[in-house]
């Protein structure tokens, strides 16, 4: 960039501005002139009233004056001279920002002459001493922020004056930064200070006077000689940050995600920078360190001319380079500098993000460490377990610190007894920016370093050849590629004398993997129809075969940050792409399989990493459905392997690959412990279950050949299994006690074997490691709902297992203690009733099996009274007998639901009525419509409420059809939670079949009397007992006289004539008795007058009252109030005539009877952004492609939104039953398509006019009204 300019570096070694005329002159002379006039100057500051004036008066008393400063500073820190001579300069130099007394008038009159040759004496006092102390670093430490101040707060500063306060702050930082660092010393703690007074002086010399190339030039050539310094890539990285997020801002506007930087760092950028200006100065600044790759190699950064210096020792042979403590940070500044650059790259891409996140972005190296303010110089390798702090800008705060990963374990889903999905391990990762420049344009400008870096000591197989320069690696200190732990080769070491492998550990794979996660992004971020290059595309899969070695070639951190960067890679379609899916799968079955992620515990969160892992995953799964038996190209056959006849590098079909990814999948199903990897784990086998069932039935799986399929077979058997060298979890991935593992495996080929194992898997963990957890439960219930719709023959062992699961899963929630019980829980328990009923909609003749059925008639009793009438060791408890008691009433709703399900819609679906309601259509408006009698209205329906929540409405007139009108007869509508239901009941004493035969009622006849009763005995009836009569008389008995000694004349008449009348009276009574009985014979038998007759049938009916009582609801239990309770009767009837009775309703009939989601469906096309663009498209059929028809056609049933009587997609048009007649329906055209499943609803909505001629055809005519719908 200034290859055409010349350096100023002769200029600054050739300037003796620094130098005065004391230094010819002995040192006694000097020291003594110096002390002698400079402490007057000194004092005179320090005692100085407001108003006192200089002591130097003219221009030639001032000249003479800094000569002796300039001297002064070159001093000895024992004595004050040093002290004064700065206090002298920095209050002079302040002869540019606001005059005081104190500054002799030459100064004020020419300000920047007289600054310009004191910033030339100041060098002096930064040239190292050799007792260094903190006086030295106090005094320097004034100059910087004088200097600071300086450039802050001048106002008239001319060009040369800046020119000269750069070329002394260049000088100042080479003279202390350029040679090693010694442990200790002035430059290790003034590094940060004159960095980032250097870069902050010269963003403000940019703003006021922009410095001219050969000071851009000057400032690359330096930089480059003090990176072994940490602090200078901090304070690079700080100010290339801040720029960036300036520039980003006029650049791509304020939609653009800006790129959030702390305030201290975005202080640095001058405000009154204008756009040009920050544009040149950012692109300068960039480069301004150089090629940051060089810091991988120690070569490099030792061969500027301070270190050839201190390499030549007096006796002029060589030390040995591991003597300078300051090239062991070189990994670090490397990860530093790579990390700087991923922060430019994520913001160019719109995905920074503030440093408080946690999901890390790359791995954290070992090296990763907090780093105090000053820098310790311990090795890297004895401070591995520390944690770094990177600078805040440069720092994405993504990374993990060793310190916290070290301790990461795999913790129980949850601490609590009950996990919530809302517990959330971590944010996801945010999306590229819409307006983000194409990927061409990125590595256009950080290609070259990020490639150079992720291929940093890494050497390709012999077979391949490739620039020296891709590599960063000096030939003098080339390193073998690593083997097995990322380590050098000791051989080549030992053959340099520079490196020694015991100081040098082969530490740089923190910065390379940062470099390799960062192109992973880049790539990953690519548009749809965006072209990238080739030779970009090549050297990128290039990387990725290397970082995904898992062999003799492992670099785990690298491993690790391709992984977590590379989730939505196979989405991107990127071309050749195919080329990387062996590699990924073999680093998959080293990372999801193992437990514990032991290797790779150091650098990640293997929580994240396994994350990562699994959208891979989900994304290679359908490669071999789609591509079949096409075989992938292999870019490097046999490069990585020494073993002629392994088929790790050759090419393969893509379907002989689906064994490995499902034994993947099942694999990680067995080892993840993580809720929400589960959940994505757990979507991918229904997903792979439901294509591969889906080609088998259209009959798109090819059969491979006899060859293919011998290797084919060898391979699944051979390498389905966990590998063995991916030191991973010892559990195999297929463990079964019913069969054996092989079988297992040969069942992945089919359908039905991945189906089978895919619920022995789930229904095994749902009922012990998930039944805990929420957010599995929910999941694998919903896996075993979608695994119930999948079409594939399976034994009904296996179907009856999955609902006996399901099952012993509410069984085993709803027995968990109270305390336990929440509303978490009871979704749990409610979403497996609805997986429940799923399974029995999907599979009814499931209940034709006594056993299941008996399981799940008893559940649905649990769910609804809380306990079982029968248990294993204890007698039946009727109904009536049980208190009930459900875990909740959204658990009882939901049994109930199940129970409904099975009455009603097992073998009933769909209904008479179609299956757009499972529920009836008629209410009391299609009754009174269709019904034969005049005076009916809906005031003569009889309205009852049952148990609070079963809404009766009884007509009890006959309707006037083919029902018999001389039966009672009850037309009733159920309104209840299932939703609406119509009966016509009729009160028959006889079978319907005995009808036709029957006849008027004729009572049947007496039977005829028997004249023989038998023989007829006369009996003399006794007042008392014989007994009486031999009981002997006591005296008592014979003090009562007997009649016939007390009777005189005239009481024996009286007697006579009592004697007469009554001998009168049984005569008589005698003739009336006899009169009586001829009589009775004369009559026929049986007396009309007196025979019992049944009486006619009656014609009029309660028949709301039959039916409530033969129904047992209609009884004074059912109408008294339970005692201690709020809860109504258990019958109630309602008052029709109240106003508003029948809006209510009818709102109560428009509630669905089914879940209902509604899917709006809109045609887009490249680059259309307005609504209006939008809904054009969807004007006519010829505007959209045939594929998105065909896809529109494909969704479900066409319906007719007039007479549709359920859910539409608008409230005002739906649930419309008797909206529009006969003749008016037949004019309407199908505007929705609906899918109908047998317990939920899905329409799909989609604008009128594209849907109207999709159906009827592209020539029909529309009015304006259905135009704008």
């Amino acid at each position: 960039m200034y290859s055409e300019w010349r350096s100023l570096h002769l200029v600054i070694q050739n300037d003796q501005g620094n130098t005065s005329v004391l230094h010819s002159y002995p040192e006694n002379v000097g020291r003594e002139v110096a002390n002698a006039v400079v402490r007057p100057l000194g004092q005179a500051l320090i005692t100085s009233s407001v108003g006192s004036e200089s002591l130097l008066k003219t221009d030639k008393e001032v000249k003479w004056t800094m000569e002796v400063v300039c001297y002064g500073l070159t001093l000895p820190l024992d004595g004050d001279t040093v002290k004064y001579c700065v206090d002298v300069y920095t209050d002079w130099i302040m002869a540019l920002v606001l005059p005081k007394d104190s500054i002799p008038l030459p100064v004020i009159k020419e300000p920047n002459l007289y600054v310009q040759n004191i910033l030339k004496h100041l060098q002096n006092l930064f040239v190292p001493r050799p007792d260094p102390g903190s006086s030295q670093i106090r005094l320097c430490l004034q100059v910087l922020k004088a200097v600071q101040k300086l450039a802050r707060e001048s106002t008239i500063m001319a060009r040369e004056t800046w020119e000269v306060l750069l070329l002394f702050l260049l000088q100042i930082n080479d003279t202390l930064l350029a040679a090693p660092t010694v442990q200790g010393g002035i430059a290790e703690n003034l590094a940060e200070k004159l960095i980032g007074v250097l870069f902050e002086v010269w963003l403000l010399a940019c703003t006021r006077c922009f410095p001219t190339p050969p000071y851009w030039k000057t400032a690359k050539e330096m930089v480059a000689n003090w990176r072994h310094h940490p602090a200078v890539v901090e304070q690079w990285s700080k100010v290339i940050c801040a720029l960036t997020s300036r520039l980003l801002r006029f650049t791509y506007g304020p939609s653009f995600p800006p790129f959030k930087i702390p305030d201290e760092d975005a202080g640095l950028i001058p405000p009154e920078m204008d756009n040009e200006c920050v544009a040149q100065t950012w692109f300068r600044f960039l480069h301004m360190l150089s090629n940051p790759v060089d810091l991988s190699n120690p070569a490099i950064i030792s061969s500027t001319p301070k270190f050839q210096e201190q390499f030549l020792n007096v006796s002029g042979m060589t030390q040995e380079l591991n003597q300078y403590p300051c090239l062991k940070h070189l990994p670090q500044i490397f990860f530093r500098a790579m990390r700087g650059i991923s922060c430019l790259v994520d913001a160019f891409l719109g995905i920074s993000r503030p440093r408080s996140d946690s999901a890390p972005p790359t791995p954290v190296n070992r090296l990763s460490m907090p780093q105090s303010t000053a820098i310790n110089t311990t090795p890297p390798h004895n401070r591995r377990h520390r944690a770094v702090t990177v600078n805040k800008a440069t720092m994405k705060t993504s990374t993990v610190t060793t310190a916290h990963t070290s301790k990461v374990q795999h913790q129980p889903s949850s601490t609590s007894p009950l996990s919530s999905p809302n517990q959330t391990s971590s944010e996801p990762r945010p999306l590229p920016a819409p307006r983000r420049p194409k990927v061409n344009s990125i590595l256009n400008l950080f290609g070259s370093w990020l490639f150079d870096a992720a291929f940093v000591h890494c050497k390709l197989h012999n077979g391949i050849n490739r620039d020296s320069s891709m590599t960063a690696i000096a030939t003098q200190a080339s390193v073998e590629f690593r083997r097995k732990g990322s380590q050098m080769s000791t051989d080549t070491m030992a053959s340099n004398p520079m490196f020694d492998a015991s100081e040098f550990p082969d530490n740089y794979e923190a910065g390379r993997a940062e470099a390799c996660g960062t192109l992973c992004r880049i790539f990953c971020s690519k548009k749809t129809g965006e072209e990238i290059l080739p030779a970009y595309l090549s050297r990128f899969y290039m990387l990725l075969i290397q970082g995904l070695q898992i062999a003799d070639f492992v670099c785990h951190p690298v491993l690790a940050s391709v992984i977590l960067n590379s989730p939505p890679l196979f989405c991107c379609d990127l071309k050749g792409i195919d080329v990387v899916v062996p590699y990924f799968i073999s680093a998959l079955e080293t990372i999801l399989p193992d437990r514990e992620l032991s290797k790779f515990k150091i650098y990640v969160n293997p929580t994240e990493l396994r994350r990562a892992s699994i959208n891979i995953l989900l994304s290679l799964l359908p490669l071999p459905h789609h591509f079949g038996t096409i075989k992938s190209e292999v870019v490097l056959e046999g490069k990585f392997s020494n073993d002629d006849s392994s088929t790790y590098d050759k090419p393969v079909t893509f379907l002989s690959l689906k064994l490995r990814l499902v034994n993947i999948l099942i694999g990680a199903l067995q080892t993840e412990t993580d809720p929400n990897n589960t959940q994505m784990i757990l979507g991918a086998m229904l997903n792979i279950v439901q294509d591969s069932a889906l080609l088998e039935a259209i009959g798109c799986q090819m059969e491979t050949n006899g060859g293919e399929n011998n290797l084919f077979k060898s391979h699944s058997r051979t390498n389905s299994g966990i590998s063995t060298a991916s030191g991973g979890s010892t559990e195999p991935t297929t463990p079964d006690s019913e069969r054996p593992a092989q079988a297992l495996l040969r069942d992945y080929d089919t359908a039905a074997g991945l189906l089978i194992r895919s619920i022995h898997l789930v229904t095994q963990r749902l009922n012990s490691q998930w039944r805990q957890d929420m957010s599995i439960s929910l999941a694998a219930l919903e896996l075993l709902s979608g695994l119930a719709k999948v079409k594939v023959a399976v034994d009904s062992s296996d179907r009856k297992r999955a609902i006996s699961s399901v099952c012993s899963y509410i069984v085993y929630q709803c027995s968990r203690p109270a305390p336990l019980h929440s509303r978490d829980l009871h979704s749990m328990i409610v979403a497996a009733f609805q997986c429940l009923c799923v399974w029995l909609t999907e599979h009814p003749d499931m209940l034709d099996e006594k056993d299941c059925l008996k399981e799940v008639l008893e559940i649905v009793e649990l769910g609804i009274s809380g306990s079982k009438s029968k248990s294993s060791e204890q007698e039946v408890k009727y109904k009536g007998d049980k208190e009930p008691n459900p875990a909740s009433m959204r658990v009882k709703d939901a049994a109930e639901a199940t129970l409904t399900c099975i009455m009603q819609l097992l073998g009933a679906f769909p209904s008479p009525s179609g299956p757009a309601s499972p529920c009836s259509l008629v209410n009391e408006t299609t009754l009174i419509k269709y019904s034969r009698l005049p005076t009916i209205n809906k005031h003569s329906f009889r309205y009852f409420v049952l148990d609070n929540s079963v809404i009766l409405a009884m007509l009890e007139q006959p309707l006037g059809n083919e029902q018999n009108d001389s039966f009672p007869s009850v037309t009733i509508l159920i309104r209840g939670t299932s939703g609406r239901f119509a009966w016509a009941q009729q009160l028959c004493l006889l079978p319907r079949g005995a009808k036709a035969n029957q006849k008027t009622f004729i009572p049947e006849p007496r039977p005829a009397p028997k004249n023989d009763v038998g023989l007829k005995y006369s009996v003399k009836h006794r007042p008392f007992p014989e007994e009486v009569d031999k009981i002997p008389f006591v005296k008592a008995d014979l003090s009562i006289p007997d009649l016939h000694e007390i009777v005189n004349e005239e009481l024996e008449e009286r007697h006579e004539k009592l004697r007469n009348g009554m001998a009168q009276q049984i005569v008589f009574e005698t003739s009336i008795d006899q009169q009586s009985e001829e009589e009775w014979r004369k009559k026929s038998f049986p007396d009309p007058i007196t025979e019992c007759k049944p009486p006619p049938p009656a014609q009029e009916f309660q028949t709301a009252r039959l039916f409530l009582s033969h129904f047992g609801f209609l009884s004074l239990e059912a109408l008294k109030e339970p005692a201690n309770s709020r809860l109504p009767p258990h019958l109630i009837a309602l008052d029709s005539a109240l106003p508003g009775f029948f809006d209510d309703l009818g709102y109560l009939d428009l509630l669905p009877c089914r879940p209902f989601d509604t899917v709006f469906i809109f045609y887009m096309k490249a680059g259309q952004k307005t609504s209006q663009e939008i809904l054009k498209n969807m004007e006519s059929s010829r505007i959209v492609q045939p594929h998105f028809l065909e896809f529109l056609l494909s969704l479900g049933w066409s319906v007719d939104v007039g007479k549709h009587p359920g859910w539409t997609g608008h409230v005002s048009t739906s649930w419309s039953i008797n909206s529009c007649s006969d003749e008016e329906g037949s004019e309407q055209v199908p505007a929705c398509l609906w899918l109908f499943p047998p317990v939920s609803v899905l329409n799909f909505t989609a604008p009128i006019v594209l849907l109207r001629q999709l159906i009827l055809g592209p020539h029909c005519k529309l009015d304006q009204r259905e135009n704008s719908a």
